[in-house]
């Protein structure tokens, strides 16, 4: 008995000496798997939990009245308002816009004008040298006088000659003068008077003449042909200038004047949205260079012809309010404005770009 329980003890007993089992290693996907559980189990009980909190709450509070129904509001007139904008791009420019050259080859003397200065139709804006111009002119001058000096002597022998002719038709009639005397004094009438004629063509050659070379000098002095602002000098004094290039250092003009009452605005709108531009309609233009500023305008004419690179038709505005702000060659940007339409009717929304 006592050895059954001695074997039964030390059948008991830990040996120390053997070896340890490795233990098992738990994966992460193990760790993943928990906490989902648990992540399920806690949805699913607030599921469970939450809607009988809402009953609890509903069943507490009183239940809401209908509200009244409001006030019928008094019915608004709508102001009318212009209908949806065709948009387009383009630039101002001058319908009177003028290179001012001399009508002949010279040498500038003088040039009287600089760039903004505002000039009149027919000022003087520069001076060629016009040295010859003038001997010409005086010796023009001077035929014309000799001419009118031959005239004035022939006419006074014919005077001369008819009172002789008068003289002797009448000793003719009375047998005292011979015929051969009376046709020598015809004939001396007769060469007189075209000789009188020949020298009165040659007075008005010569008037002419002097009339040509007068107004030869004339063109030495380059006018303004109209009003308008200088916007370019190009000439200087002592430089050749001619009325056509003949290379080299010839220049062709003196300078460019803009008449600023000529001042409009040319855009180019597509083509597809062209219907609906009409002439006399009103436009608002805005210019870059003031975009706060607005400028009513209206449209002149749309002009009949389009460009199909572009596919673009080009159209005439005109500014109603000029103004100096408003420059050649200034970008713009120009919004139609289409008729307006019927109270309480809702403006047809429509915009587009060129």
């Amino acid at each position: 008995m006592t050895e059954d329980k001695a074997r039964l003890l030390r059948s008991l007993s830990i040996d120390r000496t053997a070896p340890e089992a490795p233990r098992p290693r738990r994966g992460r996907w193990q760790v993943l798997v928990a906490l989902a559980a648990v992540a399920v189990a806690a949805v699913v009980g607030l599921a469970l939990f939450v809607p009988e909190l809402r009953l609890a709450g509903r069943a507490d509070q009183p239940v809401a009245q209908p509200a009244p129904p409001p006030a019928q509001a008094p019915a608004v007139i709508l102001e009318p308002r212009r209908a949806g904008s065709l948009a387009a791009s383009g630039f101002v420019v001058a319908r009177r816009k003028a290179t001012i050259a001399a009508e002949i080859t010279g040498k500038v003397v003088e040039v009287l004008i600089e760039e903004g200065m505002t000039v009149q139709a027919g000022q003087i804006v520069a001076r060629l040298d016009s040295v010859l111009a003038e001997t010409d002119l005086a010796l023009a001058q001077s035929r014309a006088q000799s001419a009118e000096a031959a005239t004035a002597m022939i006419k006074a022998d014919l005077e001369d000659a008819t009172r002789i002719l008068a003289r002797v038709q009448s000793l003719s009639l009375k047998n005292i003068a011979s015929e051969a005397e009376l046709t020598r004094t015809q004939t001396r009438v007769g060469v007189l008077t075209a000789q009188l004629r020949q020298s009165q063509s040659q007075i008005e050659t010569a008037r002419l003449e002097a009339q040509r070379t007068a107004a030869m000098l004339e063109k030495h002095a380059v006018r303004a042909p109209f009003n308008g602002v200088v916007v370019d000098r190009s000439a200087q004094p002592g430089e050749m200038i001619s009325p056509m290039s003949s290379g080299g250092f010839t220049r062709t003009g003196i300078c460019t004047i803009v008449d600023m009452d000529s001042i409009e605005i040319e855009v180019d709108v597509n083509e597809a949205f062209i219907g609906r531009v009409k002439t006399g309609g009103n436009v608002n233009a805005v210019l870059d260079a003031y975009p706060d500023w607005t400028i009513p305008a209206s449209v002149i004419a749309i002009v009949p012809t389009a460009n199909r690179e572009k596919a673009t038709v080009k159209v005439r505005i005109g500014v109603k309010n000029k103004d100096p702000r408003i420059l050649p060659d200034m970008a713009v940007k120009v919004t139609f404005l289409e008729e307006v339409s019927s109270p309480g009717t809702r403006p047809k929304e429509s915009t587009a770009a060129n």
